[in-house]
């Protein structure tokens, strides 16, 4: 079973979406903090995910993207793949060799099941 976002992330796979203790929340703040996907280590509160939604901030403006074309995910638009998805899956093979550099085995193959997979997952 998947859970799909948008952008081709897998829900059922983030560790960020399956954080449900205090100490599971604060795992992930550090983790997001040492890849940088985060300035410093963020409150649970804000690192909770549950899922994507037209109330969150996408760093690819996406959700924004998707809402104007009235469509549920990038690969249902005409217009995919654009630049945004291009600069997107940019974007995260940056964020794949960062983490591969810098995490342990554990914490890069769960980022790379939740997040690495993006273009494969856009194409289902």
């Amino acid at each position: 079973m998947e859970k799909i976002t948008l952008c081709g992330d897998n829900c059922l796979c983030c560790p960020r979406y399956n954080a449900k203790t205090d100490k599971e929340l604060s795992d992930v703040a550090e983790l997001w903090y040492k890849v940088g996907w985060r300035n410093e280590v963020v409150s649970n509160d804000e690192i909770k995910c549950d899922g994507c939604s037209s109330h969150k901030n996408c760093t690819y403006q996406l959700v924004e993207c998707v809402k104007s074309h009235k469509v549920e995910k990038c690969n249902q638009c005409a217009d995919f793949p654009c630049s945004k998805i291009n600069n997107m899956l940019k974007r995260s093979d940056e964020y794949k060799k960062k983490c591969k550099e810098i995490c342990t085995e554990k914490e890069y193959n769960m980022l790379e099941k939740a997040f690495f997979n993006k273009e494969e997952n856009l194409k289902k």
